[in-house]
């Protein structure tokens, strides 16, 4: 085990978070809030202990598999914990643990809250929540590998636990100029939204912000109703910009690049809007007597299946109050989740691909027991270890979720609360249903609840296993011996 390199990575994210925290700083000097000078000490503090604990470059950089997991996860831990330090220092979010929540559905981009009105926090706070969405989006390790300049191959461990999907690799033969081009994507699709905001008549404050949570697909909103008071332009706008960010960006790459062949034949792209397509469509008909005009009624549900599927979380209306089987649907759609390789939750649609052509292959060779043909997609084979890794996924996933409603259960909340809450947390969504729906939030849950909550937002950002491993004894067995080794080698070189 690699510790000082784990070190290493852990100051350079404290040291990343220190600088990007300078952005409500500056929000706090143009609304002149004495909550800057809180978040200006943090940041301070952050950048000199990541500059000091990185001060010296580990001798091997190498990055395996399992310090990849662990770096992401710790990371993760000490971001969540770093960014609840100024808004519990400034009390506008009183408890740590609940400040600790807060900050971990902002990086996680889950979007549930504590807070019960949103409007009364400063601007400085407001800016700050948005901008954990904006870097928890696209990971922050991500950040650093198109920052730092990198040596070798052993960085893509770091992408691997990192993002979100199945198969992670390369778009170009440099892991920098890969990363480079993700985060190029992302802002530049983040601009463009805030540029249509403004376009529409909202603040520079309003578009930044709304913009930084569709990014990520967060859905942190810096109004008590969410979107709900947003003009129809305004709705329209956050819907398609939550699609496109749920979009695997290897499409985005590939029509950079003009091969529009290869975007085209992605079958989870054409999957994933399909879904959305066909979901809005039962819902739209399923509660178009609730509405006075077919307008309202195809844009809440259109809004709400692109803010559920990609697990944003922004909502327009109260969806609480619709029909069963709208309500179900939307149900689905949180632990469906949105494409492989882009800023959205859940379990993927890539998974669910290749969960039920594994299904399906397992129909075949019941009745023809000699087929050796392997199941494809977009035209290639799916070699076993991926398809091994997708069923280990799933039987991780339940576990974690099962165990996760039984420990929330002992609060002795309605089932439709229990089993919603847990999904909107590990799916990264935000909003559930009953006292969890849009209307409502997670103030009310015990100290206990919230910590199972945290755990779960980390989990399902991280896709289980970074975080998982933290629990394996086989992995302080390597520290230790790690440690004992690092320990007499300085010995024996003399």
């Amino acid at each position: 085990m690699n510790i000082s390199m784990i070190r290493y990575i852990l100051g350079k994210v404290a040291l990343v978070i220190g600088v990007i925290m300078l952005i409500p700083c500056i929000c706090a000097m143009c609304y002149q809030e004495k909550e800057g000078i809180t978040y200006v000490i943090v940041a301070s503090s952050l950048m000199l202990a990541g500059f000091l604990i990185a001060l010296v470059k580990p001798a091997n950089t190498t990055i395996y598999l399992k310090e990849g997991l662990v770096s992401t996860s710790m990371s993760w831990i000490l971001m969540s914990i770093c960014g609840a330090l100024p808004m519990f220092l400034t009390g506008e979010i009183p408890g740590f643990i609940d400040a600790l929540f807060e900050s971990a559905s902002g990086f996680t981009t889950t979007g549930a809250s504590v807070v019960n009105n949103v409007e009364g926090l400063s601007h400085t706070t407001l800016m700050w929540r948005s901008t954990t969405h904006l870097i928890g989006g696209m990971g922050v390790l991500v950040f650093l590998l198109a920052l730092l300049p990198t040596k070798g191959g052993s960085q893509v461990n770091l992408m691997k636990a990192e993002s979100p999907g199945p198969v992670v690799g390369k778009l170009v033969p440099k892991l920098r100029q890969t990363a480079k081009i993700l985060y190029f994507i992302y802002l530049g699709l983040t601009a463009l939204e805030a540029i249509f905001l403004l376009l529409g008549g909202y603040s520079l404050f309003e578009a930044v912000n709304t913009a930084f949570a569709t990014a990520g697909t967060g859905g942190f909103g810096i109004r008590n109703d969410s979107l709900a008071s947003y003009s129809l332009y305004g709705k329209w706008v956050v819907a398609i910009f939550m699609i496109l960010f749920g979009v695997n960006f290897n499409f985005y790459y590939f029509l950079i690049m003009r091969q529009f062949r290869k975007s085209f034949e992605m079958g989870e792209v054409r999957t994933y809007l399909l879904i959305i397509l066909a979901s809005t469509a039962v819902i739209a008909v399923n509660i178009c007597h609730m509405y006075s005009s077919l307008g309202m009624t195809i844009t809440d549900s259109f809004f709400q299946v692109a803010s559920i599927i990609t697990t944003t979380g922004f909502s327009t209306t109260n969806f609480d109050c619709w029909p069963t089987l709208s309500r179900l649907i939307l149900l689905g759609l949180m632990f469906c989740g949105a494409c492989a390789g882009s800023t959205g939750g859940g379990i993927k649609v890539s998974r669910l691909m290749i969960g039920s052509k594994t299904l399906g292959k397992q129909f075949s060779l019941l009745l023809h027991p000699k087929n050796i043909k392997k199941i494809q997609s977009d035209g290639k084979a799916i070699d076993h270890d991926t398809v091994r890794s997708v069923n280990t996924f799933f039987v991780a996933f339940m576990t974690v979720y099962i165990l996760s409603v039984l420990a929330v259960a002992i609060e002795g909340r309605d089932i439709v609360t229990t089993i919603s809450s847990v999904a909107a947390t590990i799916n990264n969504i935000g909003p559930g249903l009953s006292e969890v729906g849009p209307a409502f939030n997670f103030s009310g849950f015990t100290i206990l609840s919230k910590l199972v909550f945290i755990f779960d937002m980390l989990a399902g950002r991280l896709e289980l296993f970074p975080i998982l491993i933290l629990f394996h004894p086989m992995l302080y067995r390597n520290i230790a011996a790690s440690a004992k080794t690092d320990y007499i080698d300085p010995i024996k070189s003399r």
